[in-house]
C-alpha cells in the first residue's frame, strides 16, 4: 500500500522528533551496538532504549540484526546520512542561530 505525504509524514517525523530516539541515532552514527551499549553511553535503562528502538526499527532507521544472542542495532546510512545533509544544509543557510528554541516572551 502506497501512502500519501499526509499519512507517512507524521510516522517519519514522530520517530525522529523524540530526544532519545535521536541520541540513539546519533550514537549508532559511530557504528553498531547492542541495547546494553546503547544504554551504557546514553545513561537511560535497557527498557527505555528497547522501546525507543521500537520506533526507529519500525520505520527502518535502525536496523536490527542477531548476533548470536544478542541483537545489534545498525543505522540505515541509505536514508538517514542524506537526511543529516539536508538538515545541515537548511540549519547553515536558514537558521542563522542554529534554529535554538525562542525564549517565551512575558506579555
Amino acid at each position: 500500500m502506497k501512502y500519501g505525504l499526509s499519512e507517512a509524514c507524521p510516522f517519519f517525523f514522530a520517530a525522529l522528533s523524540n530526544p532519545t530516539r535521536l541520541a540513539v541515532v546519533e550514537l549508532l552514527r559511530e557504528g553498531p551496538r547492542n541495547v546494553t551499549q546503547i544504554s551504557k553511553a546514553l545513561g537511560q535503562s535497557q527498557s527505555m532504549i528497547s522501546h525507543n528502538l521500537q520506533a526507529l526499527v519500525r520505520c527502518r532507521f535502525v536496523l536490527p540484526e542477531r548476533r548470536w544472542k544478542e541483537r545489534v542495532y545498525f543505522l540505515n546510512r541509505e536514508t538517514l546520512e542524506p537526511l543529516f545533509k539536508l538538515v545541515d544544509c537548511h540549519v547553515q543557510t536558514y537558521c542563522p542561530k542554529k534554529c535554538s528554541p525562542r525564549k517565551p516572551s512575558r506579555g
